[in-house]
């Protein structure tokens, strides 16, 4: 009897022994494998690289609007110059209209963009500040007044441009809201048109 028990026991010993190893080699066989690894890989590099890649294309986008921006306000500033705006009498919203004809398809031209047209005394004396408040919210007070023959006229272009990419640290917004004005300026002295 006690031979039966020493042998059942040894056949259940062994058989743990088996079970035991299989495991083990099971581990060091998973711990070597590489089956998906790049998917794990891809995994781990794929949101910084997203977050990098639409951050990069962001700012692409704002400074081609910004340029954009500053070609139609020195498009718009000679109609100034040169006296076709004052001859022809036009309005900020007929302005505004010549302005939105140089800039279709990228920007809101009707709610979006603020025109200011300011006669100075001088250069000296034309200020460069953004025209935001204190909460960095845009200011509503803008002018138009293109002056006459011989005038310095400042022409400002204003629109708020919304950050959709706002992660790892990077925000391009300069205003209240998540947005970032886009400012073209063009000053200039009018010509002695007639």
């Amino acid at each position: 009897m006690m031979q039966a028990i020493r042998d059942g026991l040894s056949v259940g010993t062994a058989r743990l022994r088996r079970a035991k190893l299989f495991q083990l080699k099971t581990v060091r066989r998973f711990a070597r494998g590489e089956d998906g690894l790049a998917a794990v890989e891809f995994g781990i590099v794929a949101a910084p690289f997203l977050a990098l890649m639409f951050a990069i294309m962001e700012t692409a986008l704002v400074f081609f609007a910004g340029q954009t921006l500053e070609t139609a306000a020195a498009d718009s500033a000679r109609l100034i110059m040169t006296g076709q705006a004052q001859t022809a009498s036009y309005t900020q919203a007929q302005f505004k209209t010549a302005v939105c004809a140089r800039i279709s398809g990228l920007f809101d031209c009707a709610n979006g963009l603020q025109i200011d047209v300011q006669t100075y005394t001088g250069f000296s004396s034309i200020s460069s500040a953004l025209p935001l408040d204190a909460n960095k919210n845009l200011l509503t007070n803008f002018v138009y007044n293109p002056g006459n023959p011989g005038d310095i006229v400042v022409v400002r272009l204003m629109y708020q441009w919304p950050i959709y990419v706002s992660l790892l640290g990077f925000n391009f917004s300069n205003m209240s809201g998540n947005n970032r004005l886009i400012m073209a300026t063009a000053a200039f002295r009018n010509e002695p048109y007639q």
